[in-house]
């Protein structure tokens, strides 16, 4: 399993959901200290969001039922399939953006599911993203050792959903990253490999990103 923390709208609904918050590292890391598997630390998390959030989603044994808005709500179903298996977890509430994001694992795949509720538009997102200040843009740091992209992805948002606007890949000798935003156009990355710990800032006017098509 990666990392914990890699892997891992309107005033109205602003205010009903006004406890949401992602769990802190050392929280998450208490959490799911006794977790067998990456589904089972999902849970966990999700047994913790749903008291934080009692209004945005309830669990009935294999179904998340999340509300939408402004009326409604959507279902997501947990399979035990050998082959094409998944299960879903309440993560958190991106009230910027009007925003759930479900923790979604396949065998041993994790990945993120962004449901916008205004649309019902669900996105895959290869790690947890950041909410950029100017809640217009995410950032995705899908880098480890192995089975990831090793991208650094910025996306834009949309009603219609999430379109990739710039990724940029970091050295070879990353095999770890965390994404954060400094300023609405400015990025840090902490990263980790065989030579230690690091931090690198990059704005998004900076030339090394590659703009996607």
């Amino acid at each position: 399993m990666r990392t914990l923390r890699a892997l891992a709208a309107t005033a109205c609904c602003a205010c009903s959901f006004a406890l949401a918050a992602p769990l802190s590292n050392s929280e998450l890391t208490e959490v799911c200290a006794q977790a067998e598997d990456s589904a089972h630390c999902g849970r966990l998390v999700e047994a913790v969001q749903l008291k934080r959030l009692p209004n945005l989603a309830r669990r009935e044994g294999n179904v998340l039922s999340v509300s939408l808005y402004p009326a409604g709500s959507t279902n997501f179903t947990d399979s035990d399939d050998v082959v094409n298996g998944r299960s879903y977890s309440l993560w958190d509430y991106l009230d910027g953006i009007n925003a759930i994001l479900l923790y979604t694992t396949a065998g041993d795949n994790t990945t993120f599911t962004l449901l916008q509720r205004a649309t019902n538009r669900r996105i895959e997102l290869p790690t947890e993203p950041q909410l950029a200040p100017d809640t217009q843009h995410l950032v995705t740091a899908g880098v480890c050792e192995a089975r990831c992209s090793n991208e650094i992805a910025v996306w834009s948002i949309t009603r219609e959903g999430l379109r990739t606007e710039r990724v940029w890949s970091p050295a070879a000798a990353w095999t770890a990253a965390v994404a954060k935003w400094k300023e609405a156009a400015l990025l840090s990355f902490e990263s980790a490999g065989p030579g230690g710990t690091g931090t690198v800032d990059r704005t998004l006017d900076d030339p090394s990103w590659k703009r996607a098509p």
